[in-house]
């Protein structure tokens, strides 16, 4: 691992032209930011090399921040616009910013599918359980009980298991760490980014002031506690009994699987059909040849 410079983000951020940003005090998308920025430095990846897409919501903002070549696209889209982009530029790191709102309600569809197809995109998460910039909403991952602008009597909708949803649609690497867990994300991000096919990272989280505030967590210092205290690595969880475990959030690499990769399956497939067409036209060409030949004679 490189020793990284304490100011190492500051070369991909666009920092003369973007900021001051839109988040709030607390939020933990400046921190998720920190980690992918120093995995990308880690992994030494060209700023022109990489893609990277979102949908609308407050983690959605991240692009508009950051020096690649971005895209700030429509609600629940994000996964859609990078899958275009990665059929039509393999070679290029694609990664996908999305809320839990954005990824798990309007934009469920295209995160099942893309891991259906296993198609090599990083799609990261940013779960903080509530929807944050639009007014406080339930959001597929609020917990049950907890309170929304939706909610005010708490929520009863059971929630999805992001991480369970991913593994089960087909995708070959996915994993789930915190904001308060920085070392751990960023190794989780460079793995994710390497990673050969649909690779999907859960984040979770602080909102103090949308869902803190609503559900009396205390600052955004205590709910960075909370996350510390009430996930356990997977490698533990596996060795403690199902009591222990009970109401505890399983955080690191859930699954991590060699299986086809869309984009090129898909390459292979024009390859074959480009092959068999110009086969169909020699063998045209050549019964022209000889048909002309046999009649000169």
């Amino acid at each position: 691992m490189k020793n990284i410079p304490q100011k190492v983000i500051h070369q991909y951020l666009r920092h003369r032209k973007k900021f001051p940003h839109v988040w709030c005090p607390g939020c933990g998308n400046g921190i998720i930011l920190g980690d992918l920025l120093r995995a990308i430095y880690n992994l030494g990846i060209e700023k022109d090399n990489i893609a990277m897409v979102s949908g609308i919501g407050c983690s959605s903002r991240m692009p508009v921040y950051v020096d690649f070549n971005t895209l700030h696209t429509t609600h629940g889209r994000a996964i859609a616009f990078a899958t275009g982009i990665k059929l039509s530029k393999p070679e290029m790191n694609v990664i996908v910013i999305t809320g839990d709102g954005d990824a798990a309600a309007i934009g469920g569809n295209h995160l099942i599918h893309a891991a259906r197809r296993n198609i090599d995109l990083t799609i990261i998460i940013i779960n903080n359980n509530i929807y944050g910039m639009t007014g406080g909403q339930c959001s597929p991952t609020t917990p049950l009980g907890r309170y929304a602008s939706t909610a005010p009597y708490g929520a009863l909708e059971p929630t999805f298991d992001l991480c369970e949803l991913a593994r089960s649609a087909g995708a070959s690497f996915v994993a789930r760490t915190t904001a308060y867990h920085t070392t751990e994300a960023r190794e989780i991000f460079e793995k994710a980014i390497l990673k050969k096919g649909c690779s999907i990272v859960d984040v979770i989280s602080q909102c103090p002031i949308s869902y803190g505030k609503l559900n009396n967590f205390g600052s955004a210092v205590e709910m960075l506690k909370w996350q510390r205290d009430n996930t356990i690595p997977v490698e533990a969880a596996s060795k403690l009994p199902p009591e222990k475990i009970k109401g505890k959030i399983i955080r690191g690499i859930i699954c991590d699987i060699d299986k086809p990769e869309f984009t090129e399956e898909y390459n292979k497939l024009i390859t074959r059909l480009a092959d068999e067409l110009n086969i169909s036209n020699n063998k045209s060409v050549n019964k022209k040849v000889t048909g002309k030949a046999n009649s000169r004679n």
